[in-house]
């Protein structure tokens, strides 16, 4: 049963909800924008100037040292270990190389090395990697050499 004083009540609680769903809807501070599709167009070389950063060089033959380590951890880690010397966690199932065996390294060509890691070899498969990303891997495989 009902009582008469349910339905003022209930359009009282309704009110005061709908109130304070409002006062939480405020607009915030006037210096918002719309966003535009130039807000994530990359710089041109010209912006460089005048207090603006370039998000990149303009000009480099370098390919981002950061880029070169994430195709490390990413691809090479799991067999040749954070240093390479073949000791990642699947390492010893596919009997992966120390690359930074001085001897291995002795052997084996800067060429050698990036057609492996760009057509694979026996357990290694290949990876579709661009050429200077290849490069820096090759590199890096360079100057992880024991002494």
């Amino acid at each position: 049963m009902r009582r008469r004083h349910d339905k003022p009540l209930g359009r009282l609680l309704r009110a005061a909800v709908l109130s304070f769903g409002f006062l939480g809807c405020d607009s915030g501070p006037g210096d918002v924008r719309e966003w535009t599709a130039a807000d994530h167009d990359p710089p041109s070389p010209n912006e460089g100037q005048g207090g603006k950063v370039a998000a990149r060089p303009v000009a480099s033959n370098e390919t981002d040292p950061g880029l070169i380590e994430l195709a490390w951890q990413r691809n090479c880690s799991t067999c040749h270990g954070r240093a390479g010397r073949g000791d990642g966690p699947q390492g010893p199932m596919v009997r992966a190389p120390d690359l930074t065996d001085a001897t291995w390294q002795e052997r084996v060509t800067d060429a050698q090395m990036a057609e492996t890691i760009r057509k694979g070899k026996n357990k290694m498969p290949a990876f579709d990697l661009p050429q200077p990303v290849i490069d820096g891997l090759v590199k890096r495989i360079r100057t992880s050499r024991a002494r």
